[in-house]
């Protein structure tokens, strides 16, 4: 197990420093100069070509690629100077850059939104398996009935609505038209402030994360279901008298929770890594919508470090369902 998480690590190491080359050649490569933005807001888009060459001078960018990947990797660990235009600013380590936007440290900025963004994620996520595995439980018990026909019908039917629009109709209806008192006011409130607060204004969030996502949940629980339930072992513990409930939670249920899992772990670090369109529409200043407003506002060093960061969740959001997946299946060895 150890030898396992070791080499994953130094996988996942591997996958992070790759993706950070890419962004860094990505935008050094790209169509138009790294330094236009920051040239275009600091001269109110009167950027002329001397100015231009002064930012890029200053940035770095007229220097040869890998010398700036190894400024950056350095700030990563130690820290470094970043010079803006005439401006100097020290970036203590971890250095991801300044932000071409706000002038702050962008490890920073990210520290301060990720706790919008984990909430949002964590309560999501609950709903997803607190929705749909026992619903997708009940529907393979029942597989072939009217009430199973029904479920799957109109799960199918929610899941073919595209997320946005589903939230979007949910903010609409239950927040403007109805004006539903407990949804009035949606946003991200420290829970260290106000814990009522915080939950009433994420829990529509929650719910329409919920709700959408637990419809595949449903799904995909439902059909590992029937498959674990038509097992060998299965009828043999029919066979030795052994009660239902027993059979289907503690022998099936296991069974068909293993490439549940696997599915979790990866949307639930999609998750962390920001959910756009939540926090856009139920104004939740997370990640992804900082991640959004960096994308607009073409602010360099706000989405590289965003892209990073999804990276390690994701690598981090594996390596703990491969450590689950051996727990829930004996029979998976990690070697």
């Amino acid at each position: 197990m150890f030898a396992f998480i070791v080499k994953r690590l130094i996988s996942g190491v591997v996958v992070v420093a790759l993706v950070s080359m890419a962004i860094f050649v990505l935008f050094w490569y790209g169509p138009s100069s790294p330094a236009q933005p920051i040239c275009d807001r600091e001269t109110s888009n009167r950027c002329t070509p001397e100015r231009l060459e002064v930012y890029e001078r200053t940035l770095g960018y007229q220097n040869p690629v890998w010398k700036e990947y190894g400024k950056f990797v350095k700030g990563v660990f130690v820290g470094r100077e970043i010079t803006i235009g005439a401006t100097t600013y020290q970036c203590d380590a971890p250095c991801l850059g300044y932000s071409f936007r706000t002038k702050q440290p962008v490890t920073e900025e990210m520290i301060e939104r990720m706790p919008a963004t984990f909430s949002v994620a964590i309560g999501g996520a609950f709903l997803y398996l607190l929705l749909g595995v026992p619903i997708g439980v009940a529907a393979a018990r029942r597989r072939g009935s009217l009430a199973d026909k029904a479920l799957v019908s109109s799960f199918l039917f929610i899941s073919s609505v595209p997320y946005y629009l589903f939230a979007l109709l949910m903010w609409l209806y239950l927040t403007v038209k109805f004006e539903i008192p407990f949804f009035a006011e949606t946003g991200y409130f420290p829970f260290t402030d106000n814990p009522a607060k915080w939950f009433s204004g994420l829990f529509l969030a929650w719910l329409a994360l919920g709700i959408f996502g637990c419809t595949q949940y449903t799904r995909f629980t439902r059909g590992a279901m029937v498959e674990a339930l038509s097992e060998d072992y299965i009828r043999t513990a029919k066979a030795k008298g052994l009660p239902p409930r027993t059979v289907v939670y503690r022998h099936g249920l296991r069974a068909a929770l293993v490439p549940i899992v696997t599915i979790f772990g990866i949307d639930f670090g999609t998750l962390l890594a920001g959910t756009i369109f939540t926090e856009r529409i139920f104004d939740i200043q997370g990640i992804g919508w900082w991640g959004l407003q960096a994308v607009y506002g073409r602010d360099l060093p706000v989405v590289s470090a965003t892209a990073l960061f999804s990276a390690v969740v994701l690598i981090i959001s594996n390596l703990i369902v491969d450590v689950i997946y051996s727990i829930l299946d004996p029979r998976v060895r990690l070697s």
